[in-house]
């Protein structure tokens, strides 16, 4: 079982992205929350950890894991509202995003019991190591799960906005990094942090991908390998949801080996080019089943 810490939230896409006060259309969002979408739809036994609202929008959010095969039993509820995030699409249809968080349910994460002894790798990242108090619980899951042996993938997918000291947020950052197992960012997250992937490396990780956008994906290991992929050509609807599915399909393919130093590294980051570019052609986080993949 695979499973993912961390938000789910609501997304409000424009619908014509060239109209800044057009109807904004709902969609089932957030990083953790995608990653464990693509994951069931992938197939791999996955399960979401997290707090959800019971308004009308958190009843959607478990219904959209539900639809996927997600295990939600690691779900807390709370009667707080969903959190918002209001997208904006530029002309290559990469979206920025505006948050409405305050006094949601997502917020108020609790650290749970140990993970079921049948969870092999544990995947967190995005607003829910931000926002606090439920960050810490966030951190201290990775921690915990992390000194048992679990495989651990971290994607800070960092949003800007949400950081009023970037400086101690990056410093947390270099915290967590001893009990990561993978870490995955963009390119632009990995300019705003201000790091190098050799530092990273040293500090814990056994892999690093890098996504490039257009450009593809890298992959560096501890053992000082480096293998690039290009990424899918496709017809860009958005990249909303697009390196969530890099999450899934990373961890589709390596949370079942012993040691990231086995894994074939071009096979897993074609696979992962192939469902993200899917999910480019789609508006919103429609990640890919794995029929839909085998077609492509």
């Amino acid at each position: 079982m695979i499973v993912v810490a961390g938000e789910s939230l609501i997304d409000l896409v424009p619908q014509h992205p060239e109209d800044p006060l057009g109807p904004l259309a709902p969609r089932p969002g957030g990083g953790p929350y995608n990653t464990a979408v693509a994951l069931g739809r992938l197939g791999a036994g996955a399960a979401f950890c997290s707090r959800v609202s019971t308004d009308g929008f958190g009843e959607a959010l478990l219904g959209g894991l539900h639809a996927a095969g997600v295990d939600t039993s690691l779900v807390q509820r709370g009667p707080e509202p969903t959190t918002l995030a209001v997208a904006s699409l530029a002309p290559d249809g990469s979206a920025r995003y505006g948050f409405y968080a305050d006094g949601t349910a997502d917020r108020l994460f609790e650290l749970p019991p140990q993970l079921p002894p049948e969870a092999s790798a544990l995947a967190l990242g995005t607003c829910s190591l931000v926002l606090e108090p439920g960050a810490t619980a966030y951190e201290a899951l990775l921690r915990r799960e992390s000194a048992r042996g679990v495989l651990t993938l971290l994607d800070p997918n960092v949003r800007p906005g949400l950081i009023p000291d970037p400086d101690a947020y990056r410093s947390r950052f270099r915290s967590w990094l001893p009990y990561v197992s993978l870490l995955k960012l963009s390119e632009e997250d990995a300019a705003w942090l201000g790091g190098e992937v050799a530092e990273w490396l040293a500090a814990g990780p056994q892999a690093v991908v890098v996504t490039r956008g257009a450009a593809g994906l890298t992959a560096f290991t501890s053992q000082g390998a480096e293998h690039s992929v290009p990424a899918e050509r496709v017809a860009v609807a958005d990249t909303i949801g697009a390196g969530d599915t890099v999450n899934a399909a990373l961890l589709h393919r390596l949370a079942d080996l012993d040691a990231l130093a086995s894994a074939d590294w071009p096979e897993v980051l074609r696979h992962a080019a192939r469902a993200a570019g899917l999910t480019c052609t789609r508006e919103g986080a429609q990640p890919p089943t794995a029929e839909e993949l085998e077609r492509a």
